[in-house]
């Protein structure tokens, strides 16, 4: 294991290398929050495409295909679908608003209400999405280094957490290049032909395997309609997911970058379920789904090539962890922290006029959401359903009103209010009733969600006609009131003095 061994450790200095050059170039909230908005069509496809595809598409999507065969493709293939839909019908309208966060674009759009409750339920969101992906650490480092399952996670988590850091968005970016290319070549380009010819090939991996693992619905249709729930409709409205639309350097990148990156993702859902149908032909007894990746791997691929794949999966996981972890501090920081540090301004202790290095705040963050969500995952066991509570809270909470505010002209803050609090409660009382990883709370929550929406928004007033212009210029291009370099706006005469203040530095 010794070559496997330096494959890995220069893969992980490098990491550590681009954070210390990232660090560098992040000299404005704007470059260490979402890489100055400058990124280009082949390096936005590259990071788009690496932060969606995570330990669980990766390592799980494996495992869905070593126990259901060619359909365990579609939880990948959702989340593909997901970033084409994203891609192609709103990508370019999220990019034209320059905003930082989900809950400023919920801001804008309904008149400055909706915010502080959005953004807490985002933060619960990202901070459990970096939490899964560095428990994933576990798994992988053990097999690496056989170390109990702290220590790796405290050696994964300090590695992500430094280098987000150090350079923000920027070393994120350069970081996730190289894992996009080390996934490439690692997933698609070895792991997938060795194992279909270690299996015998296609025509024997057919003769062994019962007729359903080929049925591309074996899955079955309740199951992939619930990947769609939450899967490609999570694609749509992820802090993680808008924090890189906003680093697109026109919404012309936006589009064209992610419609490439999500046609990536479809191929590599396929690749996944393909390589665990081989993994079934050779150890068809294992004892765990999860385990064929690992497996196959250790077992049946050369040295040298086993550390470089091990270095994808590894990539896979870092990349969705460092991206979630930098759109958790941003949350934390912009949407919650800001707000109520806003609040005690207006009540007269100043607090709020003091001007801060935005930077530095925002580094400060990441450091202690790093720190957080180290602590978290060792003392978290079951990762599945953690996920799963995050996903519908997302979901169920925030898709009406985000979607409604992009698509329905008559939605009004007092709507996605009502939406956000009875979505974010139906699937939790849902949960209780039917179980966590029940279906049902992710179908009543919605439907609740969206009924609230609808009926509060149209018993009462419209949103204000001035808000809805700004609204429509901001979706245009083309702000009613200037915006700063950094890409927030210039601010309103009608808000508090503090609040002006510190907008105004």
């Amino acid at each position: 294991m010794a070559v496997d061994y330096a494959v890995i450790v220069v893969y992980l200095a490098g990491m550590l290398a681009m954070g210390w050059w990232g660090m560098r170039r992040a000299k404005s909230k704007s470059e260490f929050l979402v890489a100055g908005r400058r990124l280009g069509p082949a390096m936005y496809s590259g990071t788009m495409a690496a932060i969606v595809l995570g330990g669980a598409s990766t390592i799980g999507g494996v495992g869905l295909g070593y126990q259901y065969g060619l359909s365990g493709a579609w939880m990948v293939f959702t989340i593909g679908l997901g970033l084409l839909a994203l891609s192609v019908f709103f990508s370019a309208r999220i990019a034209r608003l320059k905003v930082y966060t989900v809950s400023e674009m919920l801001d804008l759009r309904y008149g400055g209400r909706a915010g502080i409750i959005s953004g807490v339920v985002m933060w619960a969101y990202t901070l459990m999405l970096a939490v899964t992906s560095t428990i994933a650490y576990a798994t992988i480092f053990d097999v690496l280094f056989d170390v109990n399952r702290t220590v790796a996670i405290v050696l994964g988590g300090t590695i992500v957490v430094a280098y987000s850091t150090l350079g923000g968005m920027w070393s994120i970016t350069l970081t996730d290049m190289v894992q996009f290319v080390v996934k490439t070549i690692g997933l698609l380009l070895l792991l997938l032909p060795i194992a279909v010819v270690k299996a015998g090939g296609f025509s024997e991996m057919k003769a062994q395997l019962p007729t359903e693992y080929f049925d591309p619905l074996g899955i079955g249709g309740e199951t992939i309609f619930t990947y769609v729930l939450i899967y490609t409709f999570g694609m749509l409205i992820g802090q993680d997911i808008w924090q890189r639309v906003f680093t697109a350097r026109s919404d012309t990148t936006a589009r064209w970058g992610g419609t490439v990156a999500g046609t990536y993702c479809l191929v590599y859902a396929i690749a996944g379920a393909v390589i665990g149908t081989a993994a079934k032909v050779m150890y068809p007894d294992l004892a765990s789904a999860d385990s064929a990746f690992a497996t196959i791997v250790k077992d049946e691929l050369p040295v040298g090539v086993r550390g470089l794949v091990l270095a994808a999966a590894l990539a896979a996981v870092m990349s969705t962890s460092s991206g979630a972890l930098i759109a958790c501090a941003t949350v934390a920081n912009n949407d919650i922290w800001s707000r109520l540090r806003g609040v005690v301004g207006r009540g007269g202790d100043g607090a709020g006029d003091e001007p801060h290095d935005e930077v530095k705040g925002n580094r400060a963050f990441i450091l202690i959401m790093g720190i957080a969500v180290i602590l978290i995952a060792i003392a978290l066991n079951d990762v599945v359903e953690a996920l799963t509570v995050a996903y519908n809270l997302l979901v169920g909470g925030l898709l009406v009103p985000i979607i409604g505010g992009l698509l329905w002209r008559r939605g009004t803050a007092a709507g996605a209010l009502s939406a956000v609090c009875v979505g974010g409660v139906a699937v939790v009382g849902l949960m209780w009733h039917y179980g966590i990883l029940a279906n049902q709370p992710i179908y009543y929550g919605l439907l609740a969600s969206l009924a609230v929406y609808v009926v509060v928004s149209l018993a009462t007033p419209p949103t204000d006609a001035a808000v809805l212009a700004a609204w429509r210029e901001r979706l245009a291009g083309n702000p009613a009131r200037p915006a700063f370099e950094d890409g927030t706006v210039a601010p309103d005469p009608a808000e508090p003095t503090d609040v002006l203040n510190r907008r105004t530095g």
